[in-house]
Protein backbone atom coordinates (compact mmCIF):
# COMPACT_ATOMS: atom_id res chain seq x y z
CA UNK A 1 0.00 0.00 0.00
CA UNK A 2 1.24 3.49 -0.84
CA UNK A 3 0.30 6.34 1.48
CA UNK A 4 0.34 9.97 0.38
CA UNK A 5 0.27 12.65 3.07
CA UNK A 6 -0.85 15.97 1.58
CA UNK A 7 -0.25 19.21 3.48
CA UNK A 8 -2.26 22.06 2.00
CA UNK A 9 -0.60 25.40 2.77
CA UNK A 10 1.09 24.41 6.04
CA UNK A 11 2.14 27.39 8.15
CA UNK A 12 4.38 26.11 10.94
CA UNK A 13 7.80 24.78 9.96
CA UNK A 14 8.21 22.52 12.99
CA UNK A 15 4.95 20.71 12.20
CA UNK A 16 6.04 20.10 8.62
CA UNK A 17 9.43 18.84 9.83
CA UNK A 18 7.79 16.43 12.26
CA UNK A 19 5.39 15.24 9.54
CA UNK A 20 8.31 14.74 7.15
CA UNK A 21 9.95 12.51 9.75
CA UNK A 22 6.74 10.48 10.15
CA UNK A 23 6.50 10.10 6.36
CA UNK A 24 10.11 8.94 6.18
CA UNK A 25 9.51 6.35 8.94
CA UNK A 26 6.46 4.99 7.10
CA UNK A 27 7.74 5.30 3.54
CA UNK A 28 4.82 7.63 2.79
CA UNK A 29 5.06 10.27 0.09
CA UNK A 30 4.78 13.85 1.32
CA UNK A 31 2.99 16.39 -0.86
CA UNK A 32 3.52 20.07 -0.03
CA UNK A 33 0.90 22.38 -1.52
CA UNK A 34 1.93 26.03 -1.81
CA UNK A 35 1.88 28.67 -0.57
CA UNK A 36 3.81 27.53 2.50
CA UNK A 37 4.09 29.75 5.55
CA UNK A 38 7.88 29.22 5.50
CA UNK A 39 10.73 28.06 3.29
CA UNK A 40 11.48 24.34 3.37
CA UNK A 41 15.12 25.28 3.68
CA UNK A 42 14.47 26.98 7.03
CA UNK A 43 16.47 25.48 9.82
CA UNK A 44 13.37 24.80 11.97
CA UNK A 45 12.01 22.44 9.30
CA UNK A 46 15.35 20.71 8.86
CA UNK A 47 15.85 20.45 12.62
CA UNK A 48 12.44 18.88 13.21
CA UNK A 49 13.02 16.40 10.38
CA UNK A 50 16.60 15.82 11.51
CA UNK A 51 18.53 13.64 9.10
CA UNK A 52 15.46 12.13 7.42
CA UNK A 53 15.17 14.55 4.49
CA UNK A 54 17.24 12.33 2.20
CA UNK A 55 14.93 9.38 2.98
CA UNK A 56 11.81 11.28 2.01
CA UNK A 57 9.79 11.28 -1.19
CA UNK A 58 8.45 14.86 -1.55
CA UNK A 59 6.31 16.31 -4.31
CA UNK A 60 5.60 20.03 -4.38
CA UNK A 61 2.51 21.63 -5.92
CA UNK A 62 2.07 25.27 -6.91
CA UNK A 63 -1.43 25.44 -5.41
CA UNK A 64 -4.35 23.28 -4.28
CA UNK A 65 -6.18 23.58 -7.61
CA UNK A 66 -3.14 22.15 -9.42
CA UNK A 67 -2.94 19.26 -6.94
CA UNK A 68 -6.65 18.42 -7.38
CA UNK A 69 -6.28 18.52 -11.17
CA UNK A 70 -3.31 16.16 -11.11
CA UNK A 71 -4.72 13.80 -8.48
CA UNK A 72 -8.47 13.84 -9.02
CA UNK A 73 -10.38 12.82 -5.87
CA UNK A 74 -12.85 10.90 -8.05
CA UNK A 75 -10.01 8.71 -9.34
CA UNK A 76 -8.11 8.15 -6.08
CA UNK A 77 -8.79 6.94 -2.55
CA UNK A 78 -8.67 10.44 -1.10
CA UNK A 79 -9.66 11.38 2.45
CA UNK A 80 -9.99 14.94 3.71
CA UNK A 81 -9.07 15.18 7.40
CA UNK A 82 -11.03 17.88 9.19
CA UNK A 83 -12.63 18.55 12.57
CA UNK A 84 -15.89 18.79 10.57
CA UNK A 85 -15.51 15.29 9.10
CA UNK A 86 -18.56 13.12 8.48
CA UNK A 87 -16.71 9.89 9.36
CA UNK A 88 -14.29 8.87 12.08
CA UNK A 89 -10.80 8.40 10.63
CA UNK A 90 -10.67 4.66 11.33
CA UNK A 91 -14.04 3.87 9.67
CA UNK A 92 -12.83 3.53 6.05
CA UNK A 93 -11.37 0.10 5.28
CA UNK A 94 -7.92 1.14 4.06
CA UNK A 95 -6.66 -2.45 4.04
CA UNK A 96 -8.14 -3.13 0.61
CA UNK A 97 -6.74 0.04 -0.98
CA UNK A 98 -3.49 0.02 -2.95
CA UNK A 99 -3.05 3.77 -2.57
CA UNK A 100 -4.45 6.26 -0.04
CA UNK A 101 -4.26 10.05 0.02
CA UNK A 102 -4.80 11.76 3.40
CA UNK A 103 -5.18 15.54 3.05
CA UNK A 104 -4.62 18.02 5.87
CA UNK A 105 -5.21 21.77 5.79
CA UNK A 106 -3.29 24.67 7.21
CA UNK A 107 -3.03 24.96 10.96
CA UNK A 108 -5.20 28.09 11.31
CA UNK A 109 -8.03 27.32 8.87
CA UNK A 110 -7.95 23.69 7.80
CA UNK A 111 -8.99 22.64 4.30
CA UNK A 112 -11.12 24.91 2.10
CA UNK A 113 -14.79 24.62 3.03
CA UNK A 114 -15.99 24.35 -0.60
CA UNK A 115 -13.77 21.29 -1.09
CA UNK A 116 -15.01 19.71 2.15
CA UNK A 117 -18.63 20.23 1.10
CA UNK A 118 -17.99 18.79 -2.37
CA UNK A 119 -16.35 15.64 -0.97
CA UNK A 120 -18.30 15.42 2.32
CA UNK A 121 -18.52 11.61 2.16
CA UNK A 122 -14.70 11.44 2.01
CA UNK A 123 -14.18 13.66 5.09
CA UNK A 124 -12.77 12.07 8.23
CA UNK A 125 -12.21 13.38 11.74
CA UNK A 126 -10.35 12.43 14.88
CA UNK A 127 -12.81 12.29 17.80
CA UNK A 128 -12.11 14.59 20.73
CA UNK A 129 -13.95 16.33 23.55
CA UNK A 130 -16.58 18.90 22.70
CA UNK A 131 -15.51 22.53 22.79
CA UNK A 132 -11.90 21.94 21.79
CA UNK A 133 -10.70 23.37 18.49
CA UNK A 134 -8.30 20.74 17.13
CA UNK A 135 -5.21 18.64 17.70
CA UNK A 136 -1.75 19.69 16.59
CA UNK A 137 -1.28 19.05 12.86
CA UNK A 138 1.74 16.76 13.22
CA UNK A 139 -0.08 14.70 15.88
CA UNK A 140 -3.13 14.42 13.63
CA UNK A 141 -1.03 13.19 10.72
CA UNK A 142 0.66 10.58 12.92
CA UNK A 143 -2.68 9.28 14.28
CA UNK A 144 -4.27 8.92 10.85
CA UNK A 145 -1.17 7.64 9.03
CA UNK A 146 -0.38 4.95 11.57
CA UNK A 147 -3.98 3.74 11.63
CA UNK A 148 -3.95 3.41 7.85
CA UNK A 149 -0.80 1.28 8.11
CA UNK A 150 -2.23 -0.66 11.07
CA UNK A 151 -5.23 -1.64 8.94
CA UNK A 152 -2.83 -2.74 6.19
CA UNK A 153 -0.98 -4.97 8.69
CA UNK A 154 1.94 -2.53 8.89
CA UNK A 155 2.76 -3.51 5.32
CA UNK A 156 6.51 -3.24 4.62
CA UNK A 157 7.32 -1.88 8.08
CA UNK A 158 9.82 -3.58 10.34
CA UNK A 159 8.46 -5.36 13.36
CA UNK A 160 10.97 -6.00 16.10
CA UNK A 161 10.37 -9.00 18.33
CA UNK A 162 12.49 -10.31 21.12
CA UNK A 163 14.47 -7.08 21.30
CA UNK A 164 15.66 -7.81 24.85
CA UNK A 165 16.24 -11.54 24.39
Amino acid sequence: MKLHIVLVEPEIPQNTGNIARTCAALGAKLHLVYPLGFSISEKQVKRAGLDYWDKLDIEEHTNFKEFLEKYKPEDHNMFFVTTKGKNVYNNPDYSKMEEVFALFGKETKGLPEDVLKKYIDKTVRIPMREGLRSLNLSNSVAIVAYDIYRQAGFDNLEEISGYFD
